[in-house]
């Protein structure tokens, strides 16, 4: 009979436990649990220690922490009709746990989803250049979108950035020429303009030197002292005529 009671003690301790055990819930501080009473939503709870009724409660955990969400490639046809691929990354979190879970079935999939038909959608209306060179726009007009599309779910989405452009190998050579062609004429405008800054400078020493005509006569013997620092074994001197002009012979009538 005390075998009889001592196995019974034993057996209700066991049993105790069991039910304690799935009564008691420990949460951490990112973490919120959705409480379903007989199937209905009755609260949030935690962080922390929470407590269930055993067989009538039922929890689901939620992740308050950021997520980052990597859109695989997407196949894109920009408005000037260029085809490309192009990857992106959501960043999101959680921010009404109760929605999360009862308004949409997993909001995981349904974001990411949501990211890669908006990603082809705003991205099939741009131009190729636009893609390029307005991308802070673009990330920012994304966030938009999904950030309005996703609020219904509880999920707040704080940044979306494109990440990378695979355009065709046509595409880049045409952009690697009209980059080549832009460097060219940018080389040729500065020797113009240099050319032109250089026949200002020679028309204003062409004045100075038209106001003292002994400053052209120093001006040839600084060129020939240049011309004697070089190796060479001729040297041509210019002399004005009106320096010879004494030597010639005159007509005497």
């Amino acid at each position: 009979m005390e075998q009889t009671s001592y196995t019974l003690l034993i057996t209700g301790i066991i049993f105790l436990l069991i039910i304690l055990a799935s009564a008691v819930r420990i949460l951490r501080e990112y973490q919120r649990a959705v409480i379903f009473r007989l199937g209905r939503l009755i609260n949030v709870k935690g962080p922390g220690l929470i407590l269930l009724i055993p067989v009538v409660d039922r929890m689901v955990r939620v992740s308050l922490r950021t997520v980052v969400l990597d859109v695989p490639p997407q196949d894109i046809i920009t408005k000037d009709n260029v085809s490309i691929k192009v990857n992106a990354v959501v960043y999101f979190r959680v921010i009404q746990p109760e929605k999360a879970i009862v308004e949409v079935e997993n909001y995981l999939f349904a974001t990411s989803q949501l990211s890669q038909t908006t990603l082809r959608s705003i991205l099939g209306q741009s131009e190729l250049d636009e893609l390029l060179s307005h991308r802070d726009k673009i990330n920012h007009e994304l966030a938009k979108i999904i950030d309005s599309q996703t609020e219904p779910w509880g999920i707040k989405v704080s940044m979306v950035e494109v990440k990378h452009i695979d355009l065709p190998q046509e595409m880049q050579r045409a952009m690697a020429k009209q980059a080549e062609a832009e460097r060219e004429r940018r080389a040729k405008v500065i020797h113009a303009e240099g050319e032109f800054q250089a026949s200002q400078k020679l028309s204003d020493a062409a004045k100075i030197i038209s106001q003292n005509p002994s400053a052209l006569q120093l001006r040839f013997l600084q060129t020939l002292t240049e011309v004697a620092s070089e190796k060479s074994s001729t040297i041509v001197f210019p002399v004005p005529l009106d320096v010879i002009s004494a030597f010639l012979p005159t007509d005497k009538k």
